[in-house]
Parts: C-alpha cells; sequence; structure tokens
C-alpha cells in the first residue's frame, strides 16, 4: 500500500464532528471545487499568499498543486500537513499544520480556510482544536502560533477562544499592500487550560519521526 511508504495518507484526527486527513483525489478535486466556490469577499483578502485573487479554475488547480507541492517537499527539517476536513463526509475546508526544525523548536504554526456555506458554524474552533491536539497531545509540541489580518475577525476569535495570547504585530507585503498582521502564541500550559473538545486520532506513529517528533514534550 502507498501508506506503507508515506504513512501520512493513513493519518486521521476525529472530532465529534470533523475528520481530517490528507485527502484522496476525489476529496482533493471537491477541495479546489470549494474554494473556486468562494472563501471570502472579493474585497478583502485574509491571505498572506493571496491565492484566491484569480479566476476560479486558476484557484482550483493552485489547490491541487500546493497539495501535490507539500507532500513531495515534505522533510523532517521542514513540513507541512495540509489536512482537508470533512463533516459528514463532506469537504468543507482546510486546515494545516507545518513546523521547521520541529525536532529542536518543538513549535507549530497552523492555517485555514472553510467554503462559505459552513463559516460561522463553529467548525473553525473545532477544526483548529483537532490540529492543536494533534501538535500538543500527539506530537510533543511546546508552542503554536496563529497571525490573522484585520479583515479576518473570525481567525482572531478563534485564537482567542482557544487560549492564544497577543503576541505582538508584523508587517506584511500583500499583493502590493502593505498588511499589518496579528500575531498570537499558544504554549502548552494555556492549550492544556483551554481544551474543550473531545479529538481521536489515528496513524500517527509512523509518521512521528519522519516529522521530527517523538510523541513527548522535550525536557
Amino acid at each position: 500500500m502507498l501508506a506503507d511508504h508515506f504513512p501520512f495518507l493513513g493519518l486521521r484526527v476525529r472530532t465529534p464532528r470533523l475528520e481530517l486527513r490528507l485527502p484522496d483525489e476525489d476529496q482533493l478535486a471537491a477541495l479546489a471545487e470549494l474554494a473556486a466556490g468562494g472563501i471570502h469577499e472579493p474585497d478583502t483578502m485574509p491571505f498572506l499568499t493571496p491565492f484566491t485573487d484569480a479566476p476560479p479554475d486558476v484557484v482550483a488547480r493552485s489547490v491541487v498543486q500546493h497539495h501535490y507541492r507539500m507532500r513531495g517537499e515534505l522533510t523532517q527539517d521542514k513540513w507541512a500537513l495540509p489536512l482537508t476536513v470533512l463533516s459528514g463526509g463532506i469537504v468543507v475546508g482546510q486546515q494545516s499544520l507545518e513546523a521547521t526544525e520541529f525536532a529542536v523548536t518543538h513549535e507549530i504554526g497552523s492555517g485555514s480556510w472553510l467554503g462559505r456555506d459552513y463559516q460561522g458554524t463553529g467548525i473553525g474552533t473545532e477544526m483548529r482544536a483537532a490540529v492543536l491536539h494533534l501538535a500538543f497531545a500527539g506530537m510533543g509540541a511546546e508552542v503554536a502560533r496563529s497571525e490573522s489580518f484585520d479583515d479576518n475577525p473570525a481567525s482572531a476569535r478563534v485564537s482567542r477562544k482557544l487560549g492564544y495570547a497577543d503576541d505582538g504585530t508584523a508587517r506584511h507585503a500583500v499583493l502590493g499592500r502593505r498588511r499589518t498582521g496579528h500575531r498570537f502564541v499558544l504554549t502548552r500550559e494555556a492549550w492544556e487550560r483551554h481544551q474543550a473538545v473531545d479529538v481521536a486520532i489515528d496513524g500517527l506513529e509512523p509518521c512521528l519521526p519522519l516529522l521530527g517528533a517523538d510523541g513527548s514534550a522535550a525536557s
């Protein structure tokens, strides 16, 4: 089986409503079509990489290319897991987890998006909680970071709800404009105090050495 050589294909993270996984081909097609259908209002840009600033067919293709690129570039030193989010078997969005030199830093970052029809339903909080459990309980992370722009208040609300603290600002250039990103940081201790979602993980053990993780926090 392909998962014997790339065990991330067998990784599953489940909450009461959701399943997070690397998508199969049909799910990836559905994810691409979901993104092409719109994620945000056209006069806003909540992403540092403005992949949605393109015609629908280009957006869809970029989603597919991104997934294959992340799989091909995954190494222990630098990796990203763009997990597709399913609710009741329906593709509703993407929740990513990423790190650089995780074996040294024990720090992760995250990013996400939801199709418009699924926004404002609590799914965004639940899927972030799922990958935080994967990072802290499953991989032994010590710190999680997130960042959002002013026109993405939903992301900031999720961060604060899950226990992140404000961590300053950063300047970015997006589509030729200067944007201010609001940074958030979550420690293991704060995560433990704010756990509110039941999460189950399957298929993680063979993935750990490929992520520079051993499943326990560094001493």
